[in-house]
């Protein structure tokens, strides 16, 4: 087997620490044949969909991937915008932020990435980028708060696949979630406090999560916990009562059950109980995408107002706010303690690539190595 090395490695190349942030995925365009190559990954995982793989094969690639993809194509193309999916146009301005934070406080020899666990750029591409540059330390940031197998687990396989194909591995930390992460709590807070002061605050407040299969849940996968936590945590800090909010969850696939309450006929209730106008957030979305603007925004909005709800409010994901930035900075700082930015002089490099040669001439003379 050959092993991915670096191309032009020197002795006397700058060492750099490496933060490498992640989330889901994005279609490459909003076309039948660019979501089929997407859902081809993203369903072919065994994390996401644990079934029999030649029984699911069947269903993917017989059914699935058969009509699926127009339809999705669809949904991608009324959120898409020029540059691209809302994902990756958040995602890439979050890993700015991050970049600009940690350069003012560290100098250039941070290096930050971003990179998607399905379609591009693909976390293959951004390891192999990083290891060009010299990154000799590596923490990993899933920009998931709640912890599910379906999702940062994915991500953890992906990276330690892919380190099974590198020569040189570097040091590595993998942050797993932050669901009761205080600056990540305030962060929400402030931004819903910040909504409501500029639109108003109205009866209820729908904490929606991305759904997972009930059984995920039985089988010891802590999501639905994390997400009530995070719920609580929230509530507690905005200052409301358990009549005031409540958790509920989205995007269900399938037919099977998954965690409840379901966000869509929760929504398609509320107004026949009372509650007529409501306030909808989605704690475990960093970043607004089609389960948000889509799924939520419009899908969504439409259910309670036709049951009879008289006002629904979207409050945005965190998306790249400074108050998001400054927590997902604090997190990163604090996982990288214990690590010291290379400072990389000039003199320390090229004495370093001198003993390297001269350890290469006494040992092997003569020979270009």
């Amino acid at each position: 087997m050959q092993y991915k090395g670096s191309e032009n490695f020197s002795h006397n190349q700058s060492d750099r620490l490496g933060v490498l942030v992640t989330n889901l995925g994005t279609p490459d365009a909003p076309t039948t044949s660019a979501l089929r190559r997407y859902l081809a990954e993203f369903l072919s995982d065994p994390r996401v969909v644990e079934l029999p793989r030649p029984l699911w094969w069947l269903i993917l690639h017989g059914v699935i991937l058969r009509i699926r993809p127009k339809r999705s194509a669809e949904a991608y193309s009324s959120v898409w915008q020029p540059e691209g999916s809302p994902l990756l146009l958040h995602t890439a301005k979050q890993a700015e932020g991050i970049r600009e934070a940690l350069k003012r406080k560290y100098g250039p020899n941070v290096v930050v990435g971003f990179a998607m666990r399905y379609g591009n750029p693909s976390i293959a591409r951004v390891l192999d980028e990083m290891q060009e540059q010299g990154v000799r330390k590596l923490l990993v940031l899933p920009l998931y708060p709640q912890y599910s197998a379906s999702t940062s687990a994915s991500t953890f396989d992906a990276i330690a696949k892919d380190f099974t194909k590198r020569r040189w591995l570097p040091d590595f930390r993998f942050i797993s979630h932050y669901p009761d992460y205080p600056p990540y709590i305030e962060a929400m807070a402030r931004h819903i406090e910040a909504h409501w002061a500029n639109h108003g605050r109205n009866q209820k407040l729908v904490l929606s999560y991305h759904g997972v299969p009930l059984k995920y849940l039985t089988k010891g996968d802590p999501y639905h916990c994390e997400c009530h936590k995070t719920s609580r945590l929230l509530a507690e800090r905005l200052g409301l009562s358990k009549e005031d909010y409540m958790t509920t969850f989205q995007s269900r696939f399938g037919k099977e059950e998954w965690l409840k309450p379901y966000t869509d006929e929760t929504l398609k209730s509320l107004p026949g109980k009372g509650v007529k106008s409501i306030d909808v957030f989605c704690p475990g979305f960093s970043s607004d995408c089609l389960e948000t603007i889509e799924e939520i925004d419009e899908e969504n909005r439409e259910y309670f107002m036709e049951a009879g709800g008289e006002g629904f409010s979207y409050i945005t994901a965190l998306n790249a706010t400074p108050g998001h930035i400054e927590a997902l900075v604090k997190l990163i700082e604090e996982n990288l303690e214990g690590w010291q930015v290379p400072k990389n002089e000039p003199e320390a490099l090229a004495a370093r690539q001198q003993r390297a040669d001269e350890q290469k001439e006494m040992i092997y003379p003569g020979r270009d190595l």
